[in-house]
């Protein structure tokens, strides 16, 4: 900024100094021509002439844009503090109008390798570390800003939401009527008969006393030959059941299973007697308590495994970030969609909102104020502008000679 202002300074003072070269040499060719004239004197005397012209017209042009010259309101003058919102709305239609056309555009964003931008920073390991890093901490934060009894409640209520809309009935229905076309009864029964067989065998005793206790006079004729056949019956009838699947028994059974899955599929009954009895078991507070502790502890290990540099949850995010940056450095295709992808996102963004790019200039330059703005400008461009009042005063000087050469040959 002082380098600015320095050599804004130096550059008016040259262009001054000429101006006042000019007026000496023009004062002193008007007092020689009139004490000691010479030929030669009226060809300075008319570039100098003309030349202080040139060097007034200039400097009033240039001061014009940033003041009042001489501190004189003269119309049309200090127009940048003046017509600041005008070159704001210009400024604005310019740059919309020239730089953001689809033709301008385009060739820069095709020239876009996102991809290859990515893959380079991506192998890097500082990279790798930093992306790490800042996933374990947005996950940190995120489980720390949580509250907790919110979560619970959530999770609690779509839980909830979740059990009442499972139709049980149809459910359970459908898990008995798979179980009865893949035979899962069948293999039940031939399971269950030779337990049931044994525990015959190993109880007759039992059974006989039962069979008197009921019958006392079955006990004076024969009671026990009795009950030995009654028993050797009933097992050689269960081993009838046991080794023939298409025993009467066994159909029995599967046409009973079949009424059943039927019943509890369309029966009111069912549907209360299931729905009372998981909301026995599954209640309310029950699932509340769960989810708690389920929440509380995946929490805790979850902030646990953030923490410590080689845990399961620290090795999987590396792992991810190293999978994505050798898929991304070997992957044509992918590369090709995430460049395509990205420069039409960029097109169509930038194309979108082109008038809101002339809106921001304007209002941006609106709410500058106007002398600050004038007094920017000059120290960015004043330096140059005082070459035109030094070109002026010496093109002003050639014409001025030239004239006056044109009218001497005349």
């Amino acid at each position: 900024m002082a380098d600015k202002k320095a050599q804004l300074r130096l550059h008016k003072r040259i262009a001054t100094g000429l101006f006042l070269a000019m007026a000496f040499v023009y004062f002193s060719m008007v007092y020689l021509l009139k004490y000691a004239p010479m030929a030669w004197m009226g060809y300075v005397k008319a570039f100098s002439e003309a030349a202080m012209v040139g060097a007034l017209a200039d400097w009033f042009a240039v001061t014009a844009l940033f003041r009042h010259p001489m501190g004189l309101k003269i119309p049309h003058t200090n127009l940048i503090e003046n017509k600041k919102n005008d070159i704001g709305d210009n400024l604005g239609s310019f740059v919309t109008d020239n730089f953001l056309t689809p033709t301008s555009i385009r060739p820069y964003i095709n020239k876009l390798e996102v991809a290859t931008f990515l893959s380079n920073w991506l192998k890097q390991p500082k990279s790798q570390q930093l992306i790490e890093r800042e996933i374990g901490f947005l996950i940190q934060t995120i489980l720390m800003d949580l509250d907790d009894q919110k979560v619970i409640g959530f999770f609690t209520q779509k839980a909830q939401e979740g059990m009442d809309q499972i139709q049980w009935q149809r459910l359970i229905s459908q898990g008995l009527q798979f179980a009865i076309d893949q035979n899962e009864h069948h293999r039940l029964i031939t399971l269950v008969l030779p337990k049931i067989q044994v525990y015959v065998e190993e109880h007759r005793t039992e059974i006989y006393e039962q069979i008197i206790a009921k019958k006392p006079l079955l006990g004076l004729i024969g009671g026990k030959t009795v009950t030995n056949q009654l028993i050797k019956g009933l097992l050689a009838f269960l081993a009838d059941i046991e080794h023939d699947e298409q025993h009467k028994v066994r159909q029995e059974i599967s046409l009973q299973l079949h009424q059943l899955a039927q019943d509890i599929a369309s029966s009111p009954t069912w549907k209360n007697k299931i729905n009372e009895t998981i909301h026995q078991f599954i209640t309310e507070d029950i699932l509340h308590q769960y989810l708690s502790d389920f929440w509380n502890n995946s929490k805790q290990t979850l902030l646990q495994q953030l923490e410590e540099a080689d845990s399961p949850l620290r090795a999987y995010v590396r792992q991810a970030i190293q999978s994505v940056a050798t898929s991304l450095e070997n992957d044509q295709e992918l590369q090709q969609r995430l460049n395509q992808w990205t420069q039409v996102t960029l097109y169509r963004l930038a194309l979108r909102n082109t008038q809101e790019v002339g809106t921001l200039i304007r209002t941006t330059v609106d709410q500058w104020d106007g002398r600050e703005l004038s007094d920017k400008l000059e120290l960015e461009v004043g330096k140059d502008l005082q070459f035109i009042r030094i070109n002026g005063t010496l093109v002003g000087g050639l014409v001025g000679l030239l004239i006056y050469c044109i009218t001497q040959l005349l």
